[in-house]
């Protein structure tokens, strides 16, 4: 019997972050996730949890003990349970630590973003593969588009003009956000590929920021902060294609001499 994408455990979110899901439950999950972006920033948290244990410890587990080093079978036991304790004392405090990390999250402009890093890429990762329903409201439908999407994020938004870079708008979508509503934009080149900006309002720390990058599982995401908005724009694509997109992005949503510094983070 498959399980409905909002029934999601949190058994089921550490085995999302360890990839030991099978593929139609990933894909439930990851859906879950886009709707639910504390959800999210929560699997964000467990990823990074586990790449600094991993950091911390694989070079101690992949070393190689010299042979008059190894001790005999009982040290043997003891070593294993003081391994085991020190362990325990490691996620004791990781515990402690994620909790800071939740705590902080929203007052922190750098931790912010990510949030918002992370929730765009859930979003692309769930919708770019449609292909009947990518969108809610298509592009020719744009001047509701943006009325429906501004109303609904109470900021006057717009769709950057991609044509130049070989992208044309193929509509968007309303989603939620931590703290509100949240909307997607969809483009798409003539080779099929697709690229998505999302946008978010409500941000507690109203300051512009630079350019940031992050990779999300092999999504690209640039991301940035402009006052109560919160931007990301996410694609597969490479690095240097992005930031140039990104930046053509700023400067049609942003007039000259704001404050943004469109070097990569």
């Amino acid at each position: 019997m498959t399980r409905s994408p909002g029934a999601v455990t949190k058994a089921e979110l550490h085995a999302f972050v360890d990839g030991q899901l099978d593929e139609a439950r990933r894909r439930d999950v990851a859906a879950y996730l886009a709707e639910h972006p504390e959800e999210a920033a929560r699997v964000a948290a467990y990823e990074e949890q586990k790449a600094m244990l991993h950091a911390l410890f694989d070079p101690v587990l992949d070393a190689r003990l010299s042979p008059e080093l190894k001790p005999p079978a009982v040290t043997r036991r003891r070593v294993r349970a003081a391994w085991a304790a020190a362990a325990a004392l490691v996620l004791l405090i990781a515990g402690a630590s994620l909790g800071w990390y939740f705590g902080t999250m929203t007052g922190a402009d750098a931790t912010q973003g990510a949030a918002v890093a992370r929730q765009a890429a859930v979003a692309h990762a769930v919708f770019t593969p449609e292909r009947r329903h990518p969108v809610e409201v298509a592009a020719d439908q744009e001047a509701h588009l943006l009325a429906w999407l501004s109303k609904r994020l109470g900021a006057p938004l717009r769709a950057p003009r991609l044509t130049d870079l070989g992208y044309s708008l193929v509509g968007g979508r309303l989603l939620t956000a931590a703290d509100g509503p949240a909307a997607q934009f969809m483009y798409e080149n003539a080779a099929g590929k697709r690229l998505t900006l999302y946008v978010v309002t409500g941000l507690r720390r109203r300051e512009t920021t630079e350019f940031r990058y992050r990779d999300e599982k092999g999504v690209a995401v640039f991301y940035w902060i402009d006052g109560p908005l919160g931007y990301a724009l996410t694609a597969e694509i490479e690095r240097p294609e992005l930031l140039g997109v990104a930046r053509a992005v700023y400067r049609q949503l942003n007039p000259p001499g704001s404050r943004l510094r469109l070097g990569p983070r």
